[in-house]
């Protein structure tokens, strides 16, 4: 279907003969997810849906109340979640005061800033795009007590945030970047790291299976990544 208002006829109309679609995988725009969200639950289907599930925080409490009104669930594809070093890393305990470094460097063409993923409006920008998948990651850390936003453009955010880790504070700079060389790392102390460039083959079929088999991350295992990055957007 090239256009979503035929498939939307196609859906209903196999609704209708009792032949439903059980799952719409969402990988629209990020400016859609919300729309098609709300279509594959009025449908009588179950919501797969990349990252970010929506660009305003506020649209998650509409979509919980569908979720409520139709018994359809809505899953997010967090995918990180599943790759190995990042699960031991949210296992971690920390006993002291520690500093992270975030750097995030990944190429991307001219395009970039010709597509709906240069326009903030549309995409939420490089902290929705990029660093919605970091922020998650680092939930494990604990609650976000500061946020501090040093540089945003198109191509380029860096920031601040610290984490009450128990009884401690953990303090991440972060740098998500479009160019080269390409860098996904996480650092801390003297040898702590994270490669976070290996590592991801196969990632969505285990984020897709663990749905299947009754798993998956909903709503409010999307939230709190959502919230912070709408809060840094506004600074």
């Amino acid at each position: 279907f090239r256009e979503f208002e035929r498939f939307e006829r196609h859906a209903e109309k196999l609704r209708r003969e009792g032949n439903g679609i059980d799952y719409v995988s969402i990988c629209s725009p990020n400016y859609l997810h919300d729309a098609h969200i709300r279509f594959a639950l009025r449908n009588g289907a179950h919501a797969i849906c990349e990252k970010p599930l929506v660009i305003s925080p506020w649209n998650l409490d509409a979509l919980a109340r569908i979720e409520e009104e139709t018994g359809k669930k809505v899953y997010t594809v967090l995918q990180l979640r599943y790759h190995l070093s990042a699960l031991a890393f949210s296992q971690m305990t920390w006993i002291k005061h520690t500093t992270m470094r975030v750097n995030y460097c990944t190429p991307r063409g001219s395009w970039y800033n010709h597509s709906w993923k240069g326009d903030e409006e549309k995409s939420g920008g490089l902290l929705m795009n990029i660093g919605i998948h970091i922020f998650d990651l680092l939930r494990s850390l604990g609650p976000v007590f500061k946020i501090t936003l040093l540089e945003k453009t198109s191509r380029l955010c860096k920031g601040i945030t610290v984490y009450e880790a128990g009884y401690v504070d953990v303090t991440v700079h972060w740098e998500f970047h479009l160019g080269r060389p390409e860098q996904k790392t996480i650092t801390w102390g003297k040898d702590g790291s994270i490669d976070l460039s290996i590592g991801f083959n196969n990632l969505h079929t285990s984020v897709y299976r663990d749905i299947i088999s009754g798993g998956g991350y909903g709503i409010e295992d999307a939230r709190p990544s959502i919230e912070l990055v709408h809060k840094l957007r506004g600074l």
